[in-house]
């Protein structure tokens, strides 16, 4: 099982690109780390550190906008996608099939990186508007000036893997194409598929058709569809739909062969909240903000909730003041955050470990420890370091492989072989 990625020019590129920077990366920069309960944040460029978090089942980019606010931010839209190309070939190289990827930015920065992100295999979903009301923009437009109307929002767009399943021919089928060919295969009538599932028709009608009326099949049922294929269909050497041609597909395996979603009824896709203010926004002691696109924690929470269960890994690769670690931490989710800016880096650990401090008892271990490590992996006791960290996560990818299906394993061990 592979995931789908259509790496041909800008995506090969990126990926090069990607190379070169942790060639060039392999000194021995210290990198400041703090743990903090479930969450780790550091104080490195992102794509320094991917390579030694545990994969994601969410990863929440709220990354450059192209408005020159900050150092490394382009300073327009137009040198977005060639930004962000190393790091969305990287998410694409270690998310799984049940990854969500939430992208956020300004209507034009999110169009602008589009194209990147199809073709690394990022399957649009939704887009999500940030309506933050005409309190934020508080009478401060010039009518003579503006020539167009006052913006109020910002968006998130929702990205999800598409699995690529192996046929008994060689072949490797989206999801809904390789259920056909694989019942194709058995030599049996696509009604025997409603016999297979215990059901009048709702196997042709669901599993089986080629229209906008498709659906997943539940675990359940595919766990029934492949022992009945094995048990009636003609003899072959690859079973019927197995992800590795030894057995069928469990339902356990068949459960993380897609994006993870909790549905609540009642949200849209405008998420109508208005600009932080008061305790949440973050302030110096001349009361100026410490950030200057804060966002709110609601919003972090409202799709790590709907996108991933507890004990699940968040990826937050350009942190600021971590938002989603805080998220994270409320909502019982592991998380990884980066962030470059050393201003910012003690400001994001404060604010983590005063959550941490609210969140939980008094007598219970906060688990803090900041410490130091080197990016070198040869040689000397930073090597030892960074090896021990890179130990870390391949221990927890290897104590999730239990729950995982056979294809996600592969990408499990190809890290665990890689680190």
């Amino acid at each position: 099982m592979v995931l789908a990625d259509q790496t041909d020019s800008i995506p090969a590129a990126a990926e090069e690109r990607a190379h070169e920077h942790y060639a060039a990366k392999r000194t021995d920069t210290v990198i400041q780390t703090t743990r903090v309960k479930s969450v780790q944040i550091e104080l490195a460029d992102a794509l320094d550190r991917y390579e030694t978090w545990a994969a994601p089942t969410v990863i929440i980019a709220d990354g450059p906008y192209g408005l020159g606010l900050f150092p490394g931010d382009p300073p327009t839209p137009a040198d977005l996608a060639e930004w962000y190309a190393p790091h969305i070939a990287a998410w694409a190289r270690y998310s799984l099939p049940e990854t969500t990827l939430w992208f956020w930015g300004n209507e034009i920065g999110w169009a602008t990186v589009h194209p990147v992100l199809s073709l690394h295999g990022w399957q649009y979903r939704a887009l999500h508007i940030w309506d933050k009301g005409i309190g934020h923009i508080a009478g401060n437009v010039n009518s003579k000036t503006i020539r167009r109307f006052p913006v109020v929002t910002e968006v998130c767009a929702q990205y999800v893997r598409e699995a690529l399943l192996p046929t008994g021919d060689g072949q490797k089928l989206p999801i809904r194409d390789w259920l056909r060919a694989e019942w194709v295969r058995t030599g049996m009538p696509f009604s025997k598929t409603n016999e297979a599932c215990g059901v009048k028709n709702a196997a042709t009608r669901k599993y089986f058709t080629q229209d906008h009326l498709w659906y997943f099949p539940p675990p359940e049922m595919m766990e029934r569809l492949a022992a009945y294929a094995n048990a009636h269909g003609r003899a072959t050497g690859w079973h019927y739909f197995s992800l590795d041609g030894q057995s069928p597909v469990t339902a356990e395996q068949w459960e993380h062969m897609r994006a993870k979603w909790h549905h609540t009824h009642g949200i849209t896709n405008v998420w109508s909240e208005p600009p932080i203010r008061g305790q949440e926004r973050l302030k110096d002691g001349d009361a100026k903000c410490l950030h200057a696109n804060q966002k709110p924690l609601r919003l972090f929470e409202r799709i790590i909730n709907a996108s991933s269960d507890p004990g699940d890994v968040v990826w937050e690769p350009f942190g600021g003041l971590c938002s989603a670690a805080v998220a994270a931490l409320r909502t019982g989710r592991l998380c990884y955050s980066s962030e470059i800016n050393p201003a910012y880096y003690p400001l994001a650990r404060d604010r983590v470990l005063q959550e941490a401090s609210t969140l939980f008892a008094p007598q219970e271990p906060m688990q803090m420890a900041t410490f130091a490590e080197s990016n070198n992996t040869v040689g000397g006791n930073s090597a030892k370091t960074t090896t021990r960290m890179k130990s870390i996560a391949s221990r927890r990818n290897r104590e999730r492989k239990t729950t995982l299906s056979v294809a996600q394993s592969d990408i499990w061990d190809s890290l665990d072989q890689e680190q």
